[in-house]
């Protein structure tokens, strides 16, 4: 286990394990192609991790694949994009939602870094809204 953090350094909670037991591995994400990956960015709250697909459980953003509308599409790009330039910009943890995967089968987390959820920077800065158990229309 590692004790120490670098830029680049990921610690992470494994599937089934408490979220204060982390492990670490070197992480770099890229945006992901059809088919996922090992570490990439689907959208604004869907990410690969080590080959294991995440939803960002306490955020919706807008659809990409496919979009709605026109301002969806753009939104969402953003979103995409700026969840990316989060992720790779320092060590974040994974703490487990309160349930472990959605209905798609996607692990349900919420992301931080030093105690500040990525979530909430999408929202704060207008790319994303807190999940409220439903997903909204994007398009007016």
């Amino acid at each position: 286990m590692a004790t120490g953090l670098a830029t680049g350094v990921w610690f992470v909670p494994e599937p089934g394990t408490p979220a204060t037991a982390n492990t670490s591995a070197i992480r770099h994400f890229s945006l992901c192609h059809r088919g996922g990956g090992e570490n990439c960015v689907v959208d604004g709250d869907t990410i690969w991790i080590g080959g294991e697909k995440v939803r960002l459980a306490d955020i919706d953003t807008p659809e990409t694949h496919p979009p709605r509308c026109a301002q969806e599409a753009a939104l969402g790009d953003q979103a995409t994009r700026r969840l990316q330039e989060l992720l790779n910009a320092g060590p974040v943890t994974l703490a487990d939602a309160d349930r472990p995967t959605d209905r798609y089968g996607r692990r349900l987390a919420i992301v931080t870094r030093d105690g500040q959820s990525l979530g909430d920077t999408l929202i704060a800065e207008g790319l994303a809204r807190p999940w409220e158990g439903r997903r909204r229309p994007w398009c007016s």
